[in-house]
């Protein structure tokens, strides 16, 4: 292990839920047709013997949808009725959106005024009715359990819900059958949800598992170091790394599972996000870039490494200006 990597300890020290490597098996079968098989694709112009699970191939271009269709698979005949409500800066969003109108259930997301037009479009044309009265992260948690308290909706939480994390982890299960040597895992992280998975479907076959967050939005590597959530105000230009916070549940299972921390800067990611287009041909967003941008920038090392390219969603503008910018 490099010194830039923050290991946790293998106990979960916070209360909150640990998910299970028998609990993403379960997820697997649950989701098993619903959702795609992305690829793992060859990585080793970037760095020698890397893997990229590409996860911006899944329904609505990230690794979310995994996730919520397996907590709405267990959803009974009340809940249906109620209709679900999620919270997002847009990825999960969309995918929320997809799910509930896949299985015919009314969904509201909240998201904030600053968030990705781009993203609320494409929430909005899967079928969600937007709430956009916050005006940041924080406060849309806020509006959040004030829209629960009043319609009685489920909760399909983005990165703290057990059942979607275990659906999260999913990707660990594929990438371990494409990839059976691999010894790290990287992947990119906002609240937490789908680097918790991920470390329960892999750790106890013997790989390392590393989060990486940018150096102004680490909910993870502060609730790892408080072993408790601690809320930040996240400042990066990766959308989908920006969570206020990490969750209860999602730090339990990296407690338990060892995940480590490591943190890179926006311009890391940006150049992570050129590099991709221009050698692999993945039209990523930056968010989705993270964890190859803590390979390029030398603050991890591996064997055998795979990187989560974790989502696609970027507006072709936002794109364009990425790529035209050095």
């Amino acid at each position: 292990m490099r010194a830039e990597a923050c290991r946790a300890p293998t106990i979960a020290a916070v209360p909150g839920i640990v998910v299970t490597r028998a609990e993403v098996v379960r997820a697997a079968e649950t989701i098993r047709g619903s959702v795609r098989r992305t690829p793992l694709l060859d990585g080793s112009d970037i760095a020698s013997g890397l893997g990229l699970k590409a996860e911006l191939f899944q329904h609505t271009g990230s690794f979310k949808a995994r996730g919520v269709r397996n907590r709405l698979a267990g959803l009974d005949a009340d809940e249906h009725a109620r209709g679900v409500i999620g919270i997002s800066a847009g990825n999960h969003a969309a995918a929320l959106a997809w799910g509930a109108r896949e299985v015919g259930v009314d969904c509201v997301v909240v998201m904030w005024r600053s968030a990705s037009a781009y993203k609320m479009a494409r929430a909005e044309a899967y079928g969600a009715v937007l709430d956009l009265e916050a005006d940041n992260p924080a406060h849309a948690f806020e509006r959040l359990a004030e829209l629960v308290a009043e319609s009685g909706r489920v909760v399909i939480h983005p990165f703290d819900d057990p059942v979607v994390m275990a659906g999260q982890g999913t990707v660990g299960l594929e990438l371990l059958e494409d990839a059976p040597d691999t010894d790290l895992v990287i992947v990119p992280v906002g609240g937490g949800g789908l680097v918790a998975g991920i470390a329960a479907a892999v750790t106890s076959r013997g790989v390392r598992v590393v989060g990486v967050e940018p150096e102004r939005s680490a909910a993870l590597a502060e609730g790892l170091r408080a072993r408790r959530p601690v809320p930040i105000v996240p400042q990066t230009l990766a959308g989908g790394l920006d969570a206020p916070f990490a969750g209860t549940n999602a730090l339990a299972t990296c407690l338990a599972h060892g995940v480590e921390s490591v943190l890179v800067s926006d311009d890391e990611i940006l150049d992570a996000t050129r590099l991709l287009y221009a050698d692999v041909k993945l039209a990523v967003e930056p968010a989705g870039a993270a964890g190859v941008a803590a390979l390029l920038a030398g603050r991890l090392e591996a064997r055998r490494p795979v990187v989560v390219v974790s989502g696609g969603n970027v507006a072709a503008e936002t794109a364009s200006d990425i790529l035209r910018s050095q």
